[in-house]
């Protein structure tokens, strides 16, 4: 396995935290997430789904999209005092784009557990190009960017919070083999 390979850990509280903001791009929120407690606030993309229990008034926002939430969530760490813990639940993505904005506010990888789930997407960058390729499912990606086919390496980038794509076929042009589905 490649080092740079992120690796998971089931979602659990931190229990040395003040304050607890769960983030997530699914409709549900973890099974082991006791929502009664008054330091828990949780955020998702889409509304809770019925038959589950919604969080008190006040410590539930769902979203209309990403962008949304990453850019209400910058401003809310921006006036986040010690003791919170940031907790991003989902899609690869969705966890380290959140985990870049809660660095960029002054939260240390202590403070901030990540936790995917959901089925395995990619995001890709691009090695010739710079392009960002997202959603990708399969071993090889066709960047929209320069039109290469890269093959999408097990190389994670942290601060780009994305899979290296490098071209598939540059020592022989046109040997492009088939592709396969990312494993998780």
């Amino acid at each position: 396995m490649n080092k740079s390979r992120p690796l998971y850990k089931p979602f659990a509280l931190d229990l040395t935290g003040r304050e607890h903001l769960v983030v997530t791009d699914q409709s549900e929120p973890p099974v082991t997430l006791d929502l009664t407690l008054s330091n828990i606030s949780l955020w998702n993309v889409r509304t809770i789904a019925p038959g589950i229990q919604a969080p008190p008034a006040g410590r539930h926002r769902a979203f209309r999209a990403v962008p949304e939430m990453h850019a209400f969530l910058t401003h809310h760490l921006a006036r986040a005092s010690v003791g919170l813990r940031l907790y991003a639940l989902g899609s690869e993505p969705f966890i380290w784009d959140t985990y870049n904005i809660g660095s960029a506010a002054g939260l240390t990888s202590a403070e901030m557990f990540l936790t995917q789930s959901g089925p395995p997407r990619r995001r890709v960058y691009c090695c010739h190009c710079k392009t960002m390729i997202g959603d990708v499912t399969q071993t090889i990606a066709l960047c929209p960017g320069c039109g290469s086919s890269l093959q999408v390496r097990d190389h994670f980038s942290r601060r780009l919070a994305a899979f290296m794509g490098v071209k598939v076929d540059a020592e022989i042009p046109g040997d492009i083999p088939l592709p396969e589905l990312l494993a998780s």
